[in-house]
């Protein structure tokens, strides 16, 4: 292929003569010793060479099971023929955060695990990396358009919460028109995209450079605002003609075995905050007194998805003496990325799978992990099989911090924003109806707070949904005769 040449015809459907290559990741010593992302970018003629093994499918499965349904089999064969600026340009056009969705979807269980090329053997086509590739480039290039407020309509919109979901409704409000004003609780924008997602995975820049353009867009981030004590949500009902809750669920699933209030038994959402605080340069006197820094410590996390994932690899190059996963199912059935599974094995993390906690042992505080063999029974409600105790196998651990990755659940937003009207289903989360509105007319919700903890692709899908029914209500608000009609 003449590499050199910007636009070269019929240049997919190659994945026979080419095999599947990811952008090469550094040793798993050098990632050890620091916080920055593992894999170099791709270069142009490797990119253009992975995108050029798409099948062009017909049904394109990967467009399917991408939540944002991209157009991917399109920006790949653009990207494929040299034609990056386009390629970027369709694929910002179903995402607001291409670049970023590229660096942290678990593609394996997404648009990859479903290529059509996958199922016949020869290896998915490198979807996440090319988006991130594309993502970035236009980044460097200037091809990254500012956001064009429209034609303005009087009304304007509060957005409860500057992550992924509030982000992306504030942009498409904004387009449409609408004064949007953004209220987090945060000293920063970005939600778990910054405090939840470690740098190895996600460089701080790559979000701070969209936030910079979301405020650049005439779009006002009230940083440090708690909704429910620094303003009520009637206030912004009163000042604003439609809310977006976009709060994401922060509120961590307790462990109930006996020594779970140890000291030393801790938040994974806490540590993982710490540690990111930490990078951005903040003093954090968590890591200064111990409670939050693994170095020197036999580590035990506790939960089988990403946020486990996150926190085994943030003990690792904080300089851990141990560092142990403890799961109750097997590695088929976790929940997290297998991708970062292997990333963490490679960094020396170990695997205790079938394994559950049985207590939290030590005088008064933790000192090791009693813990159980688990064997796999019948199937739960959702189909997994549900993890039985074998009575027959006990074993203990040495820990003396053990980090709770057991999953998030909603804080009880009625109570903490004093509107008992705001109903909520039996799981804690936000009862919506099919227009995405709660039980308080002109107030919308999305994201995890509405859909329970998921996936940041599906935040964004929420954040996009959302922005086009918070449109139609406010246009039947300014003209009802002419929505009625």
């Amino acid at each position: 292929m003449n590499w050199a040449d910007p636009i070269e015809r019929n240049v997919t459907n190659k994945f026979v003569d080419r095999k599947q290559a990811y952008p090469a990741k550094r040793t798993p010593d050098s990632r050890r010793a620091d916080f920055l992302e593992i894999g170099a970018p791709f270069a142009d003629d490797a990119a253009r060479a992975q995108a050029g093994r798409c099948a062009q499918c017909g049904v394109p499965y990967c467009q399917v099971h991408c939540p944002l349904h991209n157009h991917i089999p399109d920006w790949l064969r653009l990207t494929a023929e040299g034609r990056l600026q386009e390629a970027y340009d369709l694929s910002s056009r179903t995402s607001t955060m291409p670049e970023i969705c590229g660096r942290i979807c678990p593609q394996d269980r997404l648009c990859e695990g479903n290529c059509v090329i996958e199922f016949s053997g020869h290896g998915a086509v490198t979807i996440g990396s090319v988006e991130k590739y594309l993502g970035d480039n236009a980044w460097e290039n200037g091809w990254v358009r500012p956001i064009e407020p429209g034609t303005p309509t009087g009304q304007s919109v509060a957005v409860i919460g500057a992550g992924p979901a509030g982000l992306t409704a504030a942009e498409y409000l904004r387009v449409a028109g609408y004064e949007v004003e953004i209220y987090d609780r945060h000293d920063r924008a970005g939600g778990l995209l910054i405090y939840g997602i470690p740098n190895f995975k996600l460089d701080k820049s790559v979000v701070d450079r969209r936030v910079a353009r979301i405020e650049e867009g005439g779009i006002t981030i009230h940083r440090g605002v708690k909704v429910g004590k620094d303003i009520t949500l009637a206030e912004l009902r009163e000042r604003h003609d439609a809310v977006f809750v976009a709060t994401g669920v922060y509120q961590s699933r307790e462990l109930t075995v006996d020594g779970a209030d140890k000291d030393g038994v801790v938040r994974a959402i806490d540590f993982l905050t710490a540690s990111n605080r930490s990078g951005l340069g903040d003093e954090v006197a968590e890591h200064a007194d111990g409670s939050l820094f693994a170095k020197d410590r036999d580590v035990v996390v506790i939960g089988g998805g990403d946020t486990a994932m996150d926190c085994v690899r943030t003990a690792i190059r904080q300089g851990a003496k141990s560092v142990k996963c403890l799961y109750r199912r097997d590695r088929e059935n976790m929940p997290g990325s297998r991708t970062e599974v292997a990333h963490a094995e490679e960094e020396g993390v170990e695997f205790l799978w079938l394994s559950g906690p049985a207590s939290i042992q030590g005088e008064t505080r933790a000192e090791r992990v009693q813990a159980n063999r688990m064997e796999l029974g019948e199937p739960d409600a959702d189909g997994r099989r549900r993890p039985v105790v074998d009575p027959s196998s006990s074993f203990a651990l040495d820990a003396d911090l053990v980090i709770l990755a057991l999953g998030f659940e909603p804080e009880p937003l009625p109570a903490i924003f004093g509107e008992e009207g705001l109903d909520v289903t039996d799981w804690g989360t936000l009862e919506c109806d099919e227009d995405m509105m709660t039980s308080l007319p002109g107030v919308f919700a999305g994201g995890d707070i509405s859909r329970g903890a998921s996936l940041v692709v599906w935040a964004v899908r929420d954040g996009r949904d959302v922005a086009e029914k918070i449109d139609a209500y406010l246009v039947q608000q300014r003209n009802p005769s002419a929505a009625a009609a």
